[in-house]
């Protein structure tokens, strides 16, 4: 059978490594160095000049990385993988690598609050502009592409507000225009949704988040559908800008991602329970979740995700005093910025992840200081319940009072 296997379910637990090569051990050895040595000093003229395959410096290459990046353009379908620091590294490298000065970069409406700020960065010291589109219509797309136009970024589901991009629609939209379609998988996870196979030339994640699952790694990974690409992309941006990723937290995250199928399917079904019980508190006004059938792009969503994932999003009642007022009555539910954990987070994107962004934008985005993240973890669905149901209860009650 080989290092091909049918199922990903499989894959993400073998696939790239053969423990016969590693003295029969069964878990995958920690090649926690900085350099190799070579046979000869023939062996490492050839190596550097391309002629020979093999290791020469962690920077360019290491063994237990290399599985970590085998594993991920498999779950991803496609044809090679680069691992970094985080997940911003990865985002740099892809857009250092596709643009040059005087060029235009059409993102979706909603992004990432750093990848905002790089963004700010590009344009002002380098000239690369950027802006902002919903996505909904072919019509609405091609109208915002301009003759320096020359790649088409975008996140789906869309952190924090949860909207979701028809991958189909735009993936078509960039191959006619010749434009390169760069996807920020992150909430999904490679689990529930593969944007290569709508067209996106370059999926990207934070696998700080469900590809590790434990918190305890900052990591990037970068999946191309072309090798020679990719190699390009190694051998220069990654290389020359090093922002590569440890052994040992790669080896971190070949751990994380033997369970990131099972993790999924639980954050997915307690997501699903959860937002079943915020339609019932008077005091959340709307519900954000891809597969929720009153998502306004529930069907978009139906059709290129396998399930909704983990991330809730809502409004409550009030505006940032009560918002933070019920993070702080929150007991067992942490207040943390990241998601995918075992644990379920919550955080305000307005004053945290998004804070970055000027207010006049995120309001645009649907980012209002009532507007709430939830990252629903792998607890008991009925403790997290319980948990959010006496923070309401606490709302309600002191505000009564202060009203009074």
């Amino acid at each position: 059978m080989g290092n091909k296997f049918i199922k990903k379910e499989t894959a993400v637990v073998h696939k790239g490594y053969d423990s016969s090569q590693h003295h029969d051990s069964l878990s995958i050895p920690l090649y926690q160095t900085s350099t190799f040595a070579f046979s000869s000093a023939e062996q490492g003229e050839r190596r550097f000049a391309g002629e020979e395959t093999g290791n020469i410096y962690s920077r360019l290459g290491n063994p237990t990385v290399r599985v970590v990046e085998e594993r991920m353009a498999e779950l991803e379908n496609g044809q090679s993988a680069l691992a970094f620091g985080s997940g911003m590294a990865a985002v740099s490298a892809v857009l250092i690598h596709v643009t040059k000065t005087g060029d235009h970069i059409l993102c979706s409406r909603g992004i990432y609050g750093c990848t905002f700020g790089l963004l700010e960065i590009m344009q002002e010291k380098y000239n690369i502009s950027h802006s902002f589109n919903a996505m909904a219509t072919e019509q609405d797309i091609e109208a915002s592409i301009r003759p320096e136009t020359v790649c088409i970024y975008v996140e789906t589901p869309i952190n924090p507000t949860m909207e979701i991009v028809d991958l189909e629609l735009v993936g078509k939209i960039a191959q006619k225009h010749g434009l390169k379609l760069i996807v920020d998988n992150t909430f999904s996870s490679p689990f529930l949704q593969n944007p290569i196979d709508f067209g996106a030339d370059y999926v990207l994640h934070s696998a700080t988040k469900y590809i590790n699952g434990h918190g305890d790694v900052i990591a990037g990974v970068l999946i191309g559908k072309d090798v020679e690409d990719m190699i390009n992309l190694r051998m220069t941006v990654q290389k020359d800008f090093g922002g590569i990723i440890s052994p040992f937290d790669a080896w971190l995250l070949i751990r994380g991602m033997k369970t990131l199928h099972v993790r999924m399917d639980r954050h997915s079904e307690n997501a699903e329970k959860l937002v079943t019980f915020l339609k019932s508190e008077p005091l959340v006004k709307e519900i954000s979740y891809p597969f929720d059938p009153s998502h306004p792009q529930y069907e978009i969503a139906k059709k290129q995700m396998k399930a909704g994932g983990g991330l809730v999003s809502f409004n409550i009642q009030g505006g940032k005093e009560v918002a933070q007022y019920f993070m702080n009555e929150l007991e067992l539910i942490k207040i943390a910025v990241s998601l995918g954990d075992a644990e379920t987070l919550i955080q305000h994107p307005a004053t945290m992840t998004h804070s970055v962004i000027p207010e006049l934008e995120r309001e645009k985005m649907g980012i209002t200081h009532s507007l709430l993240r939830l990252s629903v973890g792998l607890e008991h669905v009925d403790d997290l319940m319980a948990d959010l149901k006496q923070a309401f209860i606490k709302v309600e009650t002191h505000f009564a009072k202060t009203s009074m």
